[in-house]
């Protein structure tokens, strides 16, 4: 009789062993296909977070190499005090770095200051900058309204991250450069009681003092979390005021035109942010300027699914081993019950290679209504075990960049950016693509924000089918040893 046909008969005709058999296979199946599926959602999320979180490269001034030429003055003059000088960034040496491979787009910085004229600050105790009055104006060099040049104000840190809202009106964007348009805080707004469409004067702290009338084309609410800057001309968080990064300049002075404070790179690929700052560092001067990678988030998150993935690798590699222990003792005992059909196959001369053939094929029939069984179970079981890991995983990523951000001024907030418009020629990048550094809420918000896409397809079933395959054979080869053993006339007369 063809074993295939013994197979069958054999598992049809004693219906409740096939049962047992087919619903333990089917738990081995089960965690196995939900270990692949998470595994295989780690690897989607880890590529999905090149896309989505980013990284940054940030030119700036070298303040280390300024400092080594302020102490070398220092040590060479003594009749007069030296001081730090640092070299604003040209936009020009900016343009050539945004057109290395990998780089989506720029974002430039600039802040300066100025004072109010004719309209109050906000006062805050202890604040030098902050004087009540009608046209009250500070005797600080620093002014009382700070001023935070941009190219548009969604590629602040904080906007993005939507910690501080426009309310009413826009935010700025490219289309003010070369104008005098503003975003007030909402708490200056309320303070004289101003709206969109009104005007204000600032008054220049530096050069000629010149005092610059401002269209206000929008209100913004400050992050709750801001507070008071700190130190001598203090002012509160709602004195900043946002502008066109030309317009900050001009304030700034003439000689700062086409420059700005810090640029900052946003890389399409964060895996490539090493290469983007070593190929930076052949374009800028290294003694004025200096290159610095934020990579922050993409590596929290990658770091994040590995873990996810490890562990995944571990169900299925565990449940793998575990099933084969499993199957191969329930063929033990199969087979230890069937002594007497085996006796007679074998003594009718039956191969002993067919015997173990008929239990693997009886085995193989399980499978398939196991793995069939899976595939239905298997995306409910990977949605609960992948949350539950990623909820691991996003309060270890929480806790981490809480502690490593606490004590550090300002951990929270990231420096304003504002994107330059000097994305690649090609131009498929959006405009204001860019992002500085978060700090350690955007890095845990980014953790937080990835789930895993879980879904069965016919490659995990496939792939899941391989797996079982394995299982079954190693579990029948190691069950083998007892069929090859027997001999047929000692069975029967037993």
């Amino acid at each position: 009789m063809n074993f295939f046909k013994r197979a069958w008969l054999n598992l049809t005709a004693k219906k409740g062993r096939s049962i047992l058999l087919v619903l333990v296979t089917t738990a081995i199946m089960l965690f196995v296909l939900a270990g692949l599926l998470i595994r295989n959602a780690a690897d989607t999320a880890t590529s999905n977070a090149k896309k989505s979180v980013g990284a940054t490269v940030t030119l700036s001034a070298n303040r280390e190499a300024a400092f080594k030429k302020m102490r070398r003055s220092t040590s060479t003059s003594k009749s007069s005090r030296p001081k730090l000088t640092t070299s604003p960034v040209k936009l020009s040496d900016a343009k050539k770095i945004a057109k290395l491979n990998n780089v989506a787009s720029y974002n430039a910085t600039v802040s300066t200051s100025a004072n109010a004229k004719g309209f109050d600050t906000i006062s805050t105790s202890g604040s030098s900058g902050g004087m009540k009055g009608m046209g009250g104006m500070s005797s600080s060099s620093s002014g009382d309204i700070a001023i935070t040049g941009v190219t548009n104000t969604s590629s602040v840190s904080t906007f993005e991250s939507s910690s501080s809202k426009i309310t009413k009106g826009r935010g700025i964007t490219a289309s003010d450069e070369g104008t005098n348009n503003v975003v007030i805080e909402s708490e200056l707004a309320k303070e004289d009681s101003l709206s969109v469409g009104d005007t204000i004067k600032l008054k220049a702290t530096t050069g000629d003092k010149k005092t610059y009338t401002m269209k206000i084309v929008g209100i913004y609410k400050a992050s709750s979390s801001a507070s008071t800057q700190q130190g001598p001309g203090s002012t509160d968080v709602s004195n900043t005021v946002y502008t066109s990064y030309t317009f900050a300049n001009t304030v700034k002075g003439s000689k700062y035109k086409n420059t700005a404070d810090s640029v900052t790179f946003s890389i399409s690929n964060p895996a490539k942010v090493s290469s983007v700052k070593t190929a930076g560092k052949k374009i800028i001067n290294t003694s004025k300027y200096s290159l610095a990678t934020d990579d922050s988030s993409y590596q929290t998150v990658k770091s994040s699914m590995n873990n996810v993935k490890s562990f995944a690798d571990k169900i299925v590699w565990l449940v793998a081993i575990a099933g084969t222990i499993i199957l191969a003792l329930i063929v033990i005992l199969m087979i230890r019950e069937r002594r007497y059909e085996i006796g007679v196959l074998l003594s009718l001369g039956e191969s002993r290679w067919k015997i173990v053939g008929q239990f693997f094929i009886e085995m193989v029939m399980v499978l398939i209504v196991s793995v069939v069984l899976a595939g239905f179970g298997g995306k409910f079981v990977g949605n609960k075990l992948g949350d539950q890991l990623v909820s691991q995983q996003t309060t270890t990523a929480t806790t981490s960049t809480s502690s490593t951000s606490q004590g550090q001024p300002g951990g929270g907030g990231g420096a304003p950016s504002g994107n330059t418009g000097g994305g690649k020629p090609s131009g498929n990048m959006p405009s204001g693509g860019g992002r500085m550094g978060g700090g350690a809420n955007s890095t845990a918000s980014s953790a937080a924000d990835t789930d895993l896409d879980i879904n069965v397809t016919i490659m995990d079933l496939v792939e899941l089918g391989g797996f079982g395959l394995a299982i079954m054979f190693l579990s029948i080869m190691l069950a083998s040893g007892g069929i090859l053993r027997l001999q047929p006339k000692k069975v029967l007369i037993d």
